[in-house]
């Protein structure tokens, strides 16, 4: 029996793929990490991921579950329409899935889509200029960024082709007056990028409270900054270090996310 407060969910391990089984362990992890460092919105915004080996079926976080409470079993099957592919005691979140299966459909490099409503990446899709280039720490995502300006509550599909064409080839995205949202080819890639966006939104929020006069590096050392963060990228760093170290932090903290 689950504990107080804790729902029992039922594994689906043994009717998944083991890849399948995979994706679904690095995704609860994902949703996990966010709750973890703060990032979650009661129970809004979404991390999705594309299950390796089908014909554009993803996973995503049923509705009315606490992000801190998500498990590999507890993420629901469904199409790019929405529509659920695999028995399930939890409702699905078509609405939500709008914005994700977008650029899941038109990205075929997004193997993950991760989006939030953090305070800081909030406060900076406010600013007209956005994202500024202030500290180390923001280079990753500003060399990534894109904006898209805001409709409403993302739930139409018209806004998709918009989305799209704003976001382009950058992995990561300001969605004015919104929230952000980061992209990668795994779950690892797209979550990293976003601890360098949500870390870069509040270093800006922060520094630009002070009310001081801004020192900027040289374009110089942004250069050599921008090279070596090829590097670090063509190692795959986030996978293959960041990654596996984050996901013995969940193990340490609550391994249930496996679940």
């Amino acid at each position: 029996m689950a504990k107080p407060g804790i729902l029992e969910i039922n594994s689906v391990k043994d009717q998944v793929s083991a890849e399948e089984w995979e994706a679904r362990v690095n995704l609860a992890a994902a949703y996990r990490l966010v709750a973890h460092f703060g990032w979650d919105d009661l129970i809004y915004t979404h991390i999705s991921a594309r299950i390796p080996n089908t014909d554009h079926h993803f996973l995503i976080n049923p509705l009315g579950l606490m992000f801190d409470e998500i498990t590999a079993s507890s993420l629901i099957k469904v199409d790019l329409n929405g529509n659920v592919l695999m028995d399930t005691p939890h409702i699905p979140n078509a609405a939500g899935f709008v914005i994700h299966s977008a650029i899941h459909e038109a990205r075929d490099d997004a193997n993950c889509v991760l989006h939030l409503h953090t305070d800081y990446g909030v406060a900076v899709s406010n600013q007209k200029e956005g994202l500024k280039l202030l500290c180390q720490s923001s280079i990753p995502a500003w060399a990534n960024v894109a904006y898209h300006d805001y409709e409403g509550f993302a739930v139409n599909d018209g806004e998709k082709e918009r989305l799209v064409a704003d976001m382009g080839e950058k992995n990561a995205l300001v969605l004015r007056n919104h929230g952000t949202l980061t992209v990668g080819d795994s779950v690892a890639k797209a979550f990293e990028l976003m601890y360098f966006l949500e870390k870069a939104c509040k270093i800006q929020i922060l520094t630009e409270s002070t009310g001081q006069e801004l020192y900027s590096m040289s374009e110089d050392a942004l250069n050599n900054a921008l090279r070596d963060l090829l590097v670090v990228a063509g190692a795959n760093g986030a996978d293959n270090f960041t990654w596996p170290a984050l996901l013995r932090k969940m193990d340490r903290l609550d391994p249930s996310f496996r679940d």
